[in-house]
């Protein structure tokens, strides 16, 4: 039984190995403080060279033992993630400990760099001075172990559920390599079939998210789990697409990330508020639809519609921010930038200031995003466009304000996220929003090459102003989200698949349902039918007691017999829409 289980391994190791990944070893490893210097060191002489030279003319033969004092003193305040994202300083020197991607190929030493980083894989990573414990695979960048991973057999006669207890109750939180944003930054627990994930361990408080695709694959409707897989495992891709080099360091870059969240407490009778700190790291779901809606957009050469149809429970809120961040720093396939900006819109106040919050929660350049708050003039969010502001986040009803006064837009694309896309989005303040962000010359130069006339002849301003508002416009990337796309919705942003109009990714209800994320009402409900048996039953028999509220509500209905017929009037009326 043992050999199966470390086939499991084996299989993984090797794949991984095959990916660019190099294999691991504890000879180097220091327990103490958590890290592989020589590796680290390795990659630092490759890529900083004259730096690294520079560091060494300082500090001597205490190089290296100064440079973990200052690496470490700087992930105590900042965390590992912002260390790793951009490096640190020390004497006027600047050293960096990971590479990530450039926006585009057009700088070759970046590129050289970021090919220069140094990917481990190392089975049964024994991580502790206290005991000989050890965990399945660890992988490491640049010899900093940032992925812990426990592999569980249902042949051997254990389950992902295993794995989550082993996190929990035989991995010590308080040990070094295991502190919040210390060492690892996320743990994932695998088995034959599924998939789960943690970012901070807490002992039996650890709180594991699913990370399996569906049961009908990533973007389709299903249940929750994960299809079968005939040429390999069922979770085969966590290291075939997750955990390759491109993508793990593709989510340390743009993905992975630090949010504060406040809530109420009740403590002995008094209400307080609460901080607290999570590691967020994508659901597999919004890893797929990000990286989905990129690769589509880069290749696509004029503007199109996507249709995002996600459950309450997805953490739309995440993946919109992700997707706007991804999007306002996008090449085309000729290494160009695609967008002069990225617009978050919604048609509510509310949704727009939680966009807000966890959009400029996100790492960021000052300047780069501009918040069209409820107290701003609309002239404010004409000056933000104007003034070509990288991302830009508002109302729909502030355009058909301003969209007159808008320079023109020629040769310039635009990337729109819609939030709860719905019917609305298709009327009056939507059509402004196209008219305002519409490259007037090139709509001009379509509508006369259908109606065979010049442009220049042109001259009715209304004439003008209809056509802008009308059809998809090549410079307008629209990405509607929605729980439940209304038919006019589908027709609106969705794509035809040669039977119906259909979303371009799914998160399900029923997949939502079977994660945990949001109740089955349907578990619960009670038709009218059995509500009466029940009345009827409490009624007619005295061993059921007629209990304070029932009494209450016959007395209402008694004495407000309108307001009854009323509410049954509104439901009625609901169901039969």
């Amino acid at each position: 039984m043992e050999t199966k289980e470390k086939n499991f391994e084996n299989d993984i190791e090797a794949r991984l190995l095959a990916q660019g990944y190099r294999k691991g070893s504890m000879a180097t490893y220091d327990k103490q403080r958590a890290i592989d210097m020589p590796v680290l060191v390795e990659f630092i002489q490759a890529t900083q060279p004259k730096m690294w030279q520079r560091y060494q003319n300082v500090y001597g033969d205490k190089a290296e033992k100064q440079l973990y004092t200052i690496f470490q003193q700087n992930v105590e305040q900042n965390g590992l993630v912002s260390v790793l994202r951009y490096g640190v300083k020390d004497r006027g020197m600047e050293l960096r400990f990971a590479y990530f991607a450039p926006a585009s190929n057009l700088n070759l030493d970046l590129v050289e760099r970021y090919n220069k980083n140094i990917l481990t894989c190392t089975r049964q990573f024994a991580y502790s001075t206290q005991n000989s414990n050890t965990i399945d695979v660890v992988l490491s960048l640049n010899g900093i172990p940032i992925v812990a991973l426990e592999l569980k057999n249902q042949l051997t006669g254990q389950s992902v559920d295993n794995a989550k207890r082993q996190f929990m109750y035989d991995r010590d939180e308080k040990e070094f390599c295991f502190r919040f944003n210390n060492r690892f930054l996320v743990y994932f627990a695998v088995d034959l079939y599924e998939v789960a994930m943690t970012t901070h361990l807490q002992g039996d408080k650890t709180y594991f998210l699913p990370f399996n695709q569906g049961s009908n694959g990533a973007g389709n409707v299903g249940d929750g789990g994960n299809p079968e897989c005939k040429d390999g495992y069922a979770t085969s891709y966590l290291w075939e697409r997750v955990l390759s080099p491109e993508m793990l360091l593709s989510i340390l870059q743009r993905y992975i990330s630090k949010q504060e969240e406040e809530t109420i407490v009740l403590e002995n009778g008094v209400k307080r508020k609460k901080k607290s700190v999570k590691l967020i790291f994508p659901r597999y779901h919004q890893l797929d639809v990000v990286e989905k809606l990129i690769a589509d957009t880069r290749k696509t050469k004029e503007g199109r519609n996507y249709l995002l149809q996600h459950s309450a429970g997805s953490g739309k809120s995440n993946e919109i921010a992700w997707l706007t961040y991804r999007l306002a720093s996008l090449h085309d396939e000729e290494d160009k930038e695609m967008f002069q900006s990225v617009f978050v819109i919604t048609d509510r106040r509310v949704l727009n200031k939680q966009l807000q919050n966890t959009i400029l929660g996100f790492d960021h350049y000052e300047g780069q995003i501009a918040t069209i708050t409820d107290s701003d003039n609309s002239s404010v969010l004409k000056d933000a466009i104007n003034d070509r502001k990288r991302i830009i986040i508002t109302t729909l009803h502030r355009f058909p304000l301003i969209y007159k006064e808008l320079d023109n837009h020629r040769g310039k694309q635009f990337a729109i996220i819609v939030d709860e896309a719905h019917s609305s989005q298709s009327g009056k303040s939507a059509e402004k929003l196209k008219a305002a962000l519409a490259d007037t010359d090139e709509a001009l130069r379509e509508w006369a090459e259908i109606e065979g006339v010049t442009p220049y002849k042109m001259d009715d301003m209304e004439r003008l102003s209809e056509l802008l508002t009308q059809g998809q416009h090549k410079n307008q990337y629209f990405y509607a989200f929605t729980a439940t796309p209304k038919p006019k919705t589908l027709l609106t942003f969705g794509e035809w698949d040669g039977e119906k109009y259909d979303a371009f990714h799914h998160y399900s209800m029923r997949q939502a349902i079977d994660e945990g994320f949001i109740l089955d009402v349907l578990k619960y409900y009670t038709t009218i039918e059995t509500a009466y048996r029940v009345t009827k039953t409490i009624t007619d028999n005295p061993e059921f007691e007629e209990p304070p509220a029932t009494k209450a509500v016959k007395a209402f209905h008694d004495n407000h017999e309108f307001v009854i017929e009323q509410k049954m009037a509104l439901v009625t009326e609901k169901i039969r829409e």
